[in-house]
């Protein structure tokens, strides 16, 4: 008897196996697919929490396994984007509460230690470590709706997602994001 070494090949007891494992494959394909499309913003956002590179690759698996549960689950497919933002959204939280348990982190000194571009003579470095030093103070300083709101919308989400991931109203949304536009364009002085 020959090899089976294709997945059409496998040799299951019965055609609900089969299906089964249709299904699975299929789901893993779409999750596939959501991850190539979704891994860097969601990385992005989960880094903007000011948790580690590794923390956040941690939260990105977290993230699409449990989309592959909820797909096999067979649960809501509506608004995919805005679920997989609002998960990150709580497992950055969760790691980042965590973090602060066990040992004191800011993304202050995260930001500090980043190394500056070497082109800008040394006054214009003095001037921009000033400038971002006061733009970080001033989006530090707002409320965490704000600063949910402000870096789901640096991702690209348009305002009802970052509505749905921050179980907030549009409104609030566009209040949110005028008020703390407007603190920041006051503090830079334009």
């Amino acid at each position: 008897m020959p090899p089976r070494d294709s997945v059409n090949a496998l040799p299951f007891a019965n055609s609900a196996e089969a299906g089964h494992s249709a299904k699975a494959s299929q789901i893993e394909r779409e999750v596939m697919e959501l991850f190539e499309q979704f891994r860097d913003p969601v990385l992005r956002y989960a880094l903007s929490f000011g948790i580690s590179v590794h923390d956040a690759e941690e939260v990105i698996q977290e993230v699409f396994l449990s989309l592959f549960r909820h797909l096999q689950l067979r649960r809501s497919r509506k608004n995919l984007r805005g679920w997989i933002f609002r998960v990150a959204h709580n497992l950055a939280l969760k790691q980042l509460y965590a973090n602060q348990r066990s040992y004191k982190t800011t993304s202050d000194r995260t930001i500090a230690e980043e190394p500056f571009d070497p082109t800008p003579n040394p006054e214009e470095q003095m001037s921009s470590a000033q400038r971002r030093h006061r733009l970080l103070a001033v989006v530090h300083a707002l409320p965490e709706t704000d600063q949910g709101c402000l870096r789901l919308r640096a991702e690209g989400l348009p305002y009802r997602e970052i509505a749905a991931v921050l179980g907030m109203s549009l409104g609030g949304v566009s209040i949110s994001l005028t008020r703390s536009l407007a603190r920041l364009i006051r503090a830079d002085g334009r």
